[in-house]
């Protein structure tokens, strides 16, 4: 047997990473892949992704000139009917009949067969067996308080939202930074906050802080509230935790009239494996939406893996985009578990230390082609939508445009620097903070290839871990929080909650993430209501009266965050190259660096204070300079050792080249630019 002729293709994939070129082989097989796949859904003829992903134009409950049509996907059923308000809950009136293709279908006489705010199941019969789904395209789920159980709901109110965000599409978010956020404990209350209180109280505030994007966790419906929204069992219905559907578009249309670009935390990595009010075994089969055996069990989750390969799959999730785009205005989503999706074992036990654990018999390469698939339909039709992996393996290519041999993502998440920060916090003394270590960590990324950094996010902040204020300051947050309060604890991470902040944005991304609560430390974690805590939502919620009360320190980290994230945007700082290293110093535990037109001095030693350190300027050139933030303000709870009024000037040193001496505090970070 002769050796197969692999046709090479020389993609740019592999120009932009020539450590690549090896495994240009395998970058080839991906492609043909997702051509071949992108045929076989498509055909021949001249459609584009936009129109195959109509899914939920076609399925589900329609208002027609005749009354009502109900159809569904679920070709391993042998008998559906149709139950529900409408019909006294009979379950043979309203048989639905077998067309092609594993579809079903019913028409209902009259236009008030069904009505607004009807409860509905279906009765699906397999090899004898009777059993109660709930519509897979469903718009909304109710809970029955009595008996705890779930059921679909007719979503057809007379009026229709009206829509005022008009031309919300050309909102730019070039610096993106996302505040990353959950509806339900956004809110001081012990309960569940909702989408309009969120609208009127929160968006407001994120403003006002100067985020660009809001990102909505948990809001793909999911009937365990702790689930934090991760275990989604409806796709298309809007969580009635927080509301009706009209609030989340109220939600999104106000956060576009206020500048915000609105991000969905879409869960496509895997589903729940509820069955009363889940997508699975819908039609009484395993193998509906999901793989067989072993592999259709998530080992980590207790969730169920999608089968990728079915064309009817990647025909629900593509539709799933295409509604939440259309139907909510969402201007892009955040994808959950990429990693996950993309390897058999979902990453579980593996360090990525080789190029060859990305191209192996361990890569699902179904779930490769579907992520291209999803980006390019995402951006056809919405060409500035903002489409974000949480991907932890690095695999090459996550954030390269499709055509490049990449996988289409805009940005990666950042997801080893918040380890970084655990890990450093939990493990190293200060005096042994490794510098070159921290530049590395922050720096590096694939080339060309887009990240969002972020010191912490939700999942820092939950029951099992802790957040960063929290692990430095520890008991003392519930004593030391008061701004007349002093001690080496509390001042310490007071200092390094700020500088750690900054050296991220800085740094680590071309975007930024915080998760709602974080930038002013909010204290302790969050602990969903449960058994074991008397079902409380004590620890469920944000205390924005800490950061609002001008005696306490919340006030000081919040107030820094806001100039930090001020400061970026003026100078456009995420949209810049990246940042060249001017000088790092084991011993005095200094980083010096510039980005853009700004030049940043951290010195993260607990006590020694530089008198003279010479910070270079060959970046930016000679000329005169100002300080445009320091870390050691008053507002911010610092010292006020830095002189923002002073002007530097330049000086040819022959021994160090070109730059000015500054006065460098202890766990002090100073930011300066160059007056024009």
């Amino acid at each position: 047997m002769g050796k197969i002729q692999v046709k090479k293709v020389e993609y740019e994939i592999l120009e932009i990473d020539p450590w690549l070129k090896p495994y240009a082989r395998d970058i080839d097989l991906r492609m043909q892949q997702y051509n071949r796949v992108r045929s076989q859904i498509l055909g021949d003829s001249e459609k584009d992704l936009s129109t195959f992903a109509n899914g939920h134009m076609y399925f589900g409950f329609f208002r027609t000139n005749y009354g009502w049509v109900y159809r569904e996907w679920a070709p391993g059923a042998d008998a559906i009917n149709l139950i529900g308000d409408f019909n006294n809950w009979n379950r043979t009136s309203h048989p639905l009949m077998r067309q092609k293709n594993g579809v079903w279908e019913i028409k209902l006489e009259g236009r008030d067969t069904l009505k607004h705010g009807q409860r509905i199941k279906v009765q699906v019969t397999r090899n004898g067996r009777t059993f109660d789904r709930i519509p897979l395209y469903i718009h909304r789920l109710v809970r029955d308080e009595r008996t705890n159980e779930f059921s679909g709901q007719i979503w057809a109110p007379e009026k229709s939202f009206r829509w005022t965000d008009t031309g919300y599409k050309k909102i730019k978010a070039d610096q993106l930074m996302i505040y990353e956020t959950h509806v339900g404990m956004a809110q001081e209350k012990g309960g569940i906050g909702s989408y309009r209180e969120f609208a009127d109280n929160i968006l407001p505030r994120i403003v006002e802080d100067g985020y660009t994007a809001v990102q909505l966790m948990a809001i793909q419906e999911h009937p365990y509230y702790a689930s934090f929204g991760y275990q989604v069992t409806n796709l298309f219905a809007a969580s009635a935790w927080f509301g009706e559907p009209e609030d989340l578009k109220y939600l999104v249309n106000k956060a576009h009239k206020l500048g915000l670009k609105v991000l969905l935390d879409v869960v496509h990595s895997h589903a729940s494996k509820n069955t009363a009010e889940g997508i699975n075994m819908f039609d009484g089969t395993r193998t509906q939406f999901f793989h067989s055996g072993n592999k259709g069990d998530h080992p980590a989750w207790g969730t169920k893996v999608f089968n990728y390969a079915k064309p009817e799959v990647i025909h629900f999730l593509l539709s799933n985009l295409k509604y939440w785009l259309e139907e909510y205005h969402f201007d892009g989503f955040r994808f959950d578990g990429v990693t996950s999706m993309i390897y058999l074992n979902h990453g579980l036990g593996e360090d990525f230390t080789s190029y060859d654990h990305y191209f192996s018999m361990n890569t699902d390469t179904d779930a490769v082609t579907y992520l291209q698939l999803a980006n390019e339909l995402i951006h056809e039709i919405y060409p500035n939508a903002i489409t974000v992996a949480e991907e932890m393996s690095g695999m090459p290519g996550m954030c390269l445009p499709i055509r490049d041999g990449g996988i289409g993502f805009d940005y990666r998440l950042a997801m080893g620097v918040p380890d970084y920060w655990i890990r450093t916090l939990k493990e190293t003394k200060d005096e042994n903070l490794n510098m070159a270590g921290m530049w590395h960590e922050m720096t590096s990324r694939r080339p060309q290839e887009k990240n969002i950094g972020y010191a912490e996010s939700h999942d820092q902040a939950l029951v099992g871990d802790k957040t960063i204020m929290f692990r430095m300051a520890d008991a003392e947050m519930y004593t030391g929080m008061e701004k007349t309060y002093h001690s080496p604890v509390m001042d310490r991470a007071i200092a390094l909650h700020k500088m750690i902040r900054l050296v991220t944005m800085s740094l680590a991304g071309e975007g930024y993430l915080n998760f709602m609560g974080n930038e002013f430390g909010h204290p302790e974690w969050i602990d969903f209501p449960r058994e074991g805590n008397g079902w409380s939502y004590k620890y469920a919620r944000r205390q924005w009266s800490l950061v609002d009360n001008d005696l306490l320190k919340y006030q000081w980290l919040g107030d820094f965050d806001k100039a930090m994230i001020e400061l970026a945007k003026k100078h456009k700082l995420l949209t810049q190259p990246g940042a060249v290293n001017l000088w790092i110093d084991e011993k005095d535990k200094v980083l010096a660096f510039a980005r853009g037109d700004l030049l940043f001095a951290f010195n993260f030693h607990k006590d020694n204070s530089l008198t003279r350190f010479f910070l270079h300027t060959h970046t930016l050139g000679a000329g005169e300079y100002k300080v445009a933030l320091s870390t050691d303000d008053f507002e911010f709870g610092g010292q006020n050792r830095i002189d923002d009024k002073y002007v530097y000037s330049t000086v040819e040193d022959p021994n160090r080249g070109q730059g000015f001496e500054i006065y460098l505090p202890c766990r002090t970070a100073v930011v300066f630019r160059k007056k024009k």
